[in-house]
């Protein structure tokens, strides 16, 4: 197998250990946002420090919270920082070169029992599916990166996320820093109701939480450089189904977007959703 030389960081906010709810950790007004950016960017320092360790010679963060979450002041040195959305999904890894992508502080998709802070890009959603694969932020960001070539090898966040990464890519390497507590699915929630709802949960100590994940991406890398895992198989034609959950302004709504070849090219569709009957 080919060493593993350059590694592309997503980072999240919500599924950092210590990290509660939206409204107070996860928001600009939050009263507590600062500290949780100050978490995750410890976080990602005990990541790339385990990459370091484990030979890895070029490593970027993408500061993929919506709203910002790396403390680039506490920020490893060692590493470069990418912020701002592109305007094309491919664009997330720059180019090609990456040899492969990890994630820390990463959350559960839409819909996920027992999960904490579980959602698909924003509270909106109540499934995001490729034909007929039900996927949240991290499998959209995994299925580019294999239609680039580019392993995901290693991911930290809630147990649920964990789980989802496992059954998604046989082999990756994963680290559970807490444990969600909330029953059921919530799909009969409002945007507003499912936005309160998972916010239960068991938290490791946040140094302990570091500790694992410095660990785990070290030993993540160790085992793509023998073992073949970190590719999802891809074969089009493709089709992208969105549920959207009710609001104060709409009713329950699908979107349905086709792409006859690219992963990549069926993400950059715009969605055009419609009532759900």
């Amino acid at each position: 197998m080919k060493l593993i030389k350059k590694v592309y960081v997503m980072t999240d906010l919500e599924g950092v250990a210590g990290v509660i709810d939206f409204e107070n950790w996860c928001s600009p007004s939050g009263r507590y946002y600062e500290i949780a950016k100050e978490l995750l960017t410890l976080e990602v320092n005990s990541c790339v420090e385990g990459l370091l360790e484990a030979s890895v010679e070029e490593i970027i963060v993408l500061d993929g919270h919506g709203s910002g979450g790396i403390n680039i002041k506490l920020l490893d040195q060692r590493v470069k920082m990418q912020r701002g959305w592109p305007r094309k999904f491919k664009d997330y890894f720059v180019d090609t070169s990456f040899d492969a992508v990890v994630w820390v502080g990463q959350h559960a998709k839409a819909g996920t029992e027992y999960a904490h802070l579980p959602h698909t890009q924003s509270c909106y959603y109540i499934d995001l599916s490729v034909n007929g694969i039900s996927i949240g932020e991290f499998g959209q960001t995994a299925m580019i990166a294999s239609e680039l070539g580019i392993r995901s090898i290693f991911g930290s966040g809630d147990f649920a996320f964990t789980k989802e990464a496992k059954e998604l890519i046989p082999g990756i390497e994963t680290v559970t820093v807490k444990w969600g507590l909330t029953p059921g699915k919530g799909d009969e929630c409002t945007y507003e109701q499912y936005e309160i709802r998972n916010t239960s949960a068991i938290h490791l100590h946040p140094e302990k939480a570091r500790e694992l994940i410095k660990e785990g991406v070290y030993k993540a890398v160790r085992r793509a450089e023998k073992e073949d895992f970190g590719i999802i198989s891809l074969k089009g034609p493709f089709e992208r189904v969105a549920i959207f959950r009710p609001d104060a302004k709409n009713t329950k709504r699908i979107s349905k977007e086709t792409h006859p070849s690219s992963i990549i090219e069926l993400f950059n569709l715009p969605f055009n959703p419609k009532p759900l009957e």
